[in-house]
């Protein structure tokens, strides 16, 4: 008499995009493994590493060579990866950006928020930023930079990670409690090292954010970047979203950033929420 076949496991929904491991989704009929395996190769490319070649993404994915082959061919042709003929190896394509602008386009939150941030820049002399969650990073949406001594560079589209930053422990905690665990149980496995060196943070902070409303970082992702956020709220169904103030550390005097840029970062994140609710 034959074996039965297991059933696959049926996945009913997916309550915060991008905390799942593919591979744990081989039974599901309905999930594309080859289209998330070909995702997996574009985001093995970071600012720091924006050239790889196919053993590189073999390396940062754990895909075998033979499908990372088939993907980056299939990806160039497609023009979300470029060639360079020289190194013989791949850059992220023009698609990949054309992909990126349409999604920046539906967020009315950057235009409502653009004028509260280059306020409060001009305000305290700090890089404004407004951030959503992607996986175990903040990503940027918006960024203005007032601090010309804040070499990291901060732009629309760059990412910083969750734990060991400010804005990161703000966008955690602008998650209800269910969410909040699930993103700290993603983070726990995904790097445990990581989660390690800076749970001491988180938990200070999570205090500190019940007492006082705020989050801070003081160059635990940067050692000369300080920074405090607060969450924004957000209508149920929106992404969570956080700002932020940075600023160099040694200008970072007498805890500028607490004492008088703390209140004046409240105030742009309620401004933000009023606009959204009067639109």
């Amino acid at each position: 008499m034959a074996t039965p076949k297991p059933k696959p496991r049926q996945v009913t929904a997916i309550a915060l995009p991008g905390l799942v491991d593919p591979h744990d989704l081989q039974a599901d009929r309905q999930f594309a493994m080859n289209l998330a395996r070909g995702m997996e190769v574009l985001r093995a490319f970071t600012a720091a590493m924006p050239v790889l070649g196919n053993r590189d993404i073999v390396d940062r994915t754990g895909l075998p060579k033979a499908t990372v082959s088939r993907l980056t061919y299939t990806l160039v042709l497609l023009g979300y990866l470029s060639r360079d003929t020289v190194l013989q190896k791949f850059r992220l394509g023009p698609g990949v950006l054309s992909l990126g602008h349409p999604l920046l386009v539906s967020m009315p939150v950057r235009q409502l928020a653009k004028p509260v941030m280059e306020r409060l820049a001009r305000q305290t002399g700090c890089t404004v930023n407004l951030g959503v969650r992607d996986r175990g990073s903040v990503v940027y949406i918006d960024s203005v930079r007032a601090d010309s001594s804040n070499q990291h560079l901060p732009d629309v589209g760059s990412s910083r990670p969750l734990l060991p930053t400010s804005i990161g422990r703000a966008l955690i905690l602008a998650h209800a409690v269910p969410e909040r665990t699930a993103i700290l149980n993603f983070l726990k496995v995904h790097d445990r090292a990581l989660f390690d060196r800076h749970r001491a943070a988180w938990e200070s902070n999570q205090k500190q954010f019940a007492a006082r409303g705020y989050c801070d970082s003081r160059g635990e992702w940067q050692r000369d970047i300080h920074a405090v956020a607060v969450p924004v709220r957000q209508a149920a169904g929106e992404p969570a979203l956080a700002i932020n103030c940075t600023l160099a550390a040694d200008r970072n005097r007498n805890d500028r950033l607490v004492r008088e840029f703390v209140p004046l970062l409240k105030d742009a994140a309620r401004q933000i929420e009023t606009a959204q609710i009067q639109r």
